[in-house]
């Protein structure tokens, strides 16, 4: 029985069929789509564990997949692409990817990668602890991915989900910039950290008067934290 599916698009056969071979002998299934509308019929006829997307795809490109993809699914996803331009990661990591991988790459490093993110996302091996934080009117819970406000659900993208539980599972704690890059997002980043900025914005719109006990603070010159009053 396979571990785990993974859907591959990339609209180049010899990398699709050269990562098929490698996952297949990790234990992976794997679906490949050559373009970017038939990755998206593939991922709604049998949603896969993980969606390794390249960026340069005809038809629709891998940013447009992802934007889809994140209107209605968690779905871990890792960017696979030849550009490497610090603008290219920060737009691809505000669309929601979970990692972010440059072409030429090993194959190992491809798997290596999946097994790092499938671990942080609850997707991999058995059935993981039930990964909840809470505080007055706040619920984070990792496992069902859920956001709770003040008794009700918020919708919420996988990476500020992820960036909030992060802050609030060590309360007090400050955080740099480039700290909550590699802690949160799993991976040595190069270049800009506003795609932090960003994230922390989008969350203080959903939580901002919520409650006195608790707040996302800015520490100027520092990073951030998540404040609990004594």
């Amino acid at each position: 029985m396979p571990i785990g599916k993974i859907l591959v698009a990339d609209d180049d056969q010899n990398i699709a069929e050269l990562l098929r071979l490698y996952l297949e002998k990790e234990g992976y299934a794997v679906a490949i789509a050559a373009d970017g509308e038939r990755a998206l019929e593939k991922f709604a006829e049998e949603p896969p564990d993980i969606v390794l997307l390249d960026i340069m795809m005809p038809k629709l490109d891998g940013w447009q997949v992802c934007r889809e993809i994140r209107k209605k699914s968690n779905c871990p996803i890792i960017m696979i692409t030849a550009k490497g331009e610090t603008f290219d990661k920060v737009l691809g990591l505000e669309l929601g990817a979970d990692d972010y991988v440059v072409k030429p790459f090993d194959a190992k490093e491809i798997v290596a990668r999946i097994k790092a993110v499938m671990r942080r996302t609850g997707k991999a091996g058995d059935a993981p602890d039930i990964k909840e934080v809470s505080y007055d009117k706040l619920v984070v819970n990792m496992t069902k991915y859920e956001l709770k406000v003040d008794g009700r659900v918020v919708d919420t993208p996988p990476k500020e989900l992820e960036l909030l539980y992060h802050l609030a599972s060590n309360p007090n704690r400050v955080y740099t910039r480039d700290q909550l890059l590699d802690e949160v997002w799993g991976f040595e980043y190069y270049g800009d950290s506003r795609t932090v900025d960003v994230h922390v914005k989008r969350l203080r719109e959903k939580l901002e008067g919520v409650s006195d006990q608790w707040s996302l603070k800015t520490v100027w010159g520092v990073g951030y934290k998540f404040e609990v009053k004594e």
